[in-house]
């Protein structure tokens, strides 16, 4: 089990009960994933929605995560696994006419998202189909 594990070569940041709503955050989340490093960073930057804000600090952040405990450059990383779930509703009440209580629900979610090297997926096969290219 260990030996799988040290194999898969990524690095994730997540973010506990942002004060975002999960369906928002889904919306900017499903343009990002598959994206490369830059290209997340790139439109996370110039898209007009608030969610995108904390979802731009997280990539930044697994992007140093990835530089300091897997030692890769932040160009060789692409956003592998991006998720967004719901969590718990914060209730407040709002005045209303004649002493009545409104409620307001704040949603908030958590955010998940890991990085992965463009090269640390297939380099053994692309290195072998070379060296078989080679000798023949």
């Amino acid at each position: 089990m260990k030996n799988i594990e040290e194999s898969i070569v990524e690095a994730q940041a997540s973010s506990k009960n942002a004060n975002m709503s999960a369906t928002k955050a889904r919306r900017i989340i499903n343009k990002i994933r598959g994206c490369s490093y830059e290209q997340a960073l790139l439109l996370l930057e110039f898209l007009p929605h608030r969610t995108c804000y904390p979802i731009l600090q997280l990539i930044v952040s697994a992007a140093a995560n990835a530089n300091s405990r897997i030692g890769s450059s932040k160009s060789n990383l692409f956003v592998s696994e991006a998720r967004v779930d719901g969590s718990t509703n914060l209730k407040r009440f709002r005045p209303r006419a004649r002493g009545r209580g409104y409620p307001i629900k704040k949603p908030t979610c958590h955010v998940i998202i890991k990085l992965r090297e463009k090269a640390a997926i297939g380099s053994s096969d692309s290195t072998k189909d070379k060296e078989t290219f080679q000798k023949s």
